[in-house]
């Protein structure tokens, strides 16, 4: 059966209801035109970037879509509209047409080139292979990339080390580097401190040397290029902190073309070392001072200092010690014969202080050419570096005359006890002698004053000598110290040394005293012009001492009627006291006494 005939055997042969099936069928197909046309718009409107560059095509597309809707849905209404407007609708629809065509005409071309679906495919499968082959390249690339990039890393973790350790030891030695060209000009530098180094590349020895140093500095590395010879030298740099002292080596740099392109520089920072060096210098001769006064304080102190190992063997000792020199003691121990008393309790004791780790003191006798010495030692733990005991420390000060000071003290004591009750003695006898020769109270207490000082005054000069003796001389001007300290003095003193015992210091003290106060009263000291001559000298057997007192110048003296205390203290006490031969002689020139003291009383070698 025909197609076409049976399709036109559904339509109405009735005219009405073929109009209505026309209009259905127009009216469907304007609408269906009408809804493609707004779906192309609106997709080109949403996404202008989905047609690439073909924007003017496909509205054009869209707006004839719709056109031609629009005039299907005119002819599906077109007995309801005026027959205007159906050929308004339909000119403005061929007019798009027209332009749609005429748009689309020469992309026709283009069209027919190109590719089949077929040839889409293959194409698409040939890119999917290629694609395939070059994802696999593409991940060799990755993974190559990857092992570089580790490789890279680890080149870089190490050149950082490297760089690191490198930079620590130019730190740590304050190394500063640096490379210069053939006309001496700054390339790179490198400080230990830290500080920038801009300020040094690109300019020249000419400009960063000090003058004092430029010369000879720029000289040498010139020498360096010219030879290809490293040499050294010691230069001052400036830095920004000021100046340093760098021991500077210079080696050539040479290219690739083996050409020596400048010098590459190291200098080493010894500013401190000079400064250690200096101060070693004076702390060694600090040392030597402080030894120096140290041995010095030993020989003067009588101190010596020694030292001893564990076995108490003598390590070391400072000087002479124990009646024995240095070189017989060490090596040797307490145990050998040093003549030490109790050196077993010495023994006992040193190793209680290796145990305890605590200083200790003691008192040593020892036995020396048949005297005895005594030895004050103090002693300490010695420590090494750890602070282990490896032995003694000591100090042993002679302190014989201490300990023979203390044994005169003591016999002092008895002594003044026993001399005491003679000075007791001499005084109560003094002042009845002197009551029973004055008239008045106040007479009484002046000439008891004058003798009470006399007496103490000798006992001044004797105490300043631990009571050993008194200085003839100093005696005589103690006593006379009042008429000696004028503008003219009276007085003359001449005399050898000679040294009394303490009885005869006394009484020819009190001798003194009293022939001055009767020439003060009475004689040659009564008056300005006269002069008292006190002379001693040694016997004709040289043991014992003659004293002379003579007057001169002064008024006429007569022979007293009576004899006064004055005259008793010289010739009675001298003669009782010291077995002394005693003459006094009334001149009328003027008084003279002569005082022989017998050798007893006179301390030899002194």
């Amino acid at each position: 059966m025909d197609v076409l005939g049976w399709l036109t055997g559904y339509i109405p042969e009735s005219p009405a209801l073929a109009g209505v099936w026309q209009a259905v069928s127009d009216g469907i197909i304007g609408a269906s035109y009408v809804l493609i046309g707004i779906g192309v718009i609106w997709l080109l409107r949403r996404r202008p970037d989905f047609f690439e560059g073909r924007n003017l095509h496909v509205w054009l597309c869209g707006i004839f879509i719709f056109a031609g809707g629009l005039t299907h849905a005119v002819d599906a209404f077109a007995v309801g509209l005026p027959a205007g407007l159906r050929h308004v609708v339909k000119a403005a629809t061929a007019g798009i047409s027209i332009l749609t065509v005429l748009a689309f005409w020469p992309l026709l071309s283009n069209l027919v080139r190109l590719p089949s679906l077929r040839q889409v495919e293959d194409t698409n499968r040939q890119l999917r292979r290629e694609v395939a082959a070059h994802e696999a390249t593409l991940r060799e690339l990755e993974t190559v990339h990857h092992d570089l990039e580790q490789r890279v890393a680890d080149r870089t973790r190490e050149v950082t080390r490297v760089k690191a350790r490198f930079e620590t030891a130019l730190r740590g030695g304050k190394v500063y580097a640096f490379s210069q060209d053939r006309d001496l000009r700054y390339l790179w530098a490198y400080s230990p401190s830290g500080d920038a180094n801009g300020d040094i590349v690109g300019r020249t020895d000419q400009e960063v040397l000090p003058a004092t140093e430029r010369d000879a500095v720029i000289a040498l590395k010139r020498r360096v290029i010219e030879t290809g010879v490293a040499e050294d030298c010691e230069v001052f740099y400036p830095i920004p902190h000021g100046s340093v002292l760098l021991s500077l080596h210079v080696e050539p740099a040479v290219g690739g073309d083996g050409r020596i392109e400048g010098v590459t520089c190291a200098a080493i920072d010894i500013s401190r070392l000079r400064s250690l060096e200096s101060e070693q210098r004076r702390l060694a001769a600090e040392l030597r001072a402080a030894l120096t006064r140290y041995e010095i304080a030993l020989r003067g102190s009588h101190v010596t200092v020694f030292t001893q190992d564990r076995a108490l063997a003598y390590t070391s000792v400072s000087g002479p010690m124990f009646g024995r020199d240095p070189d017989e003691i060490v090596g040797r121990t307490e145990e050998e014969d040093f003549g030490i008393q109790d050196h077993r309790r010495l023994s006992a004791l040193k190793r209680e202080i290796l145990d305890s780790a605590e200083p200790r003191d003691s008192e040593i006798r020892v036995q020396t050419n048949g005297a005895t010495h005594w030895y004050d030692v103090h002693l300490e733990p010695l420590p090494d570096l750890t602070g282990a005991v490896v032995g003694l420390a000591g100090a042993a000060v002679d302190v014989t005359e201490r300990k023979q000071g203390e044994a005169h003290l003591r016999l002092l004591m008895r002594e003044l006890t026993h001399r005491s009750k003679n000075l007791l003695a001499v005084i109560q006898a003094m002042a009845r002698q002197t009551a029973r020769h004055t008239s008045s109270p106040d007479e009484f207490l002046d000439q008891f004053g004058a003798r009470l000082q006399a007496l103490a005054t000798s006992h001044d000069i004797l105490v300043q000598e631990s009571w050993h003796g008194a200085s003839l001389t100093a005696l005589t001007r103690q006593q006379l110290g009042h008429y000696l300290n004028g503008p003219r003095t009276q007085i003359s003193i001449d005399g050898p040394p000679v040294v009394l015992r303490p009885e005869a210091a006394q009484s020819v003290g009190l001798a003194l005293h009293e022939l001055a106060a009767n020439a003060a009263k009475y004689g040659a000291l009564s008056v300005p012009d006269g002069h008292v001559d006190i002379r001693w000298r040694r016997g004709e057997d040289e043991k014992g001492i003659e004293l002379s007192w003579a007057e001169s110048d002064g008024p006429s003296v007569r022979v007293p009627d009576h004899r006064g205390f004055g005259s008793l203290v010289v010739e009675k006490n001298l003669s009782r006291a010291l077995d002394a031969d005693v003459h006094l002689d009334f001149d009328p020139a003027g008084v003279r006494c002569r005082i022989i003291i017998p050798p007893a009383h006179l301390l030899a070698g002194r």
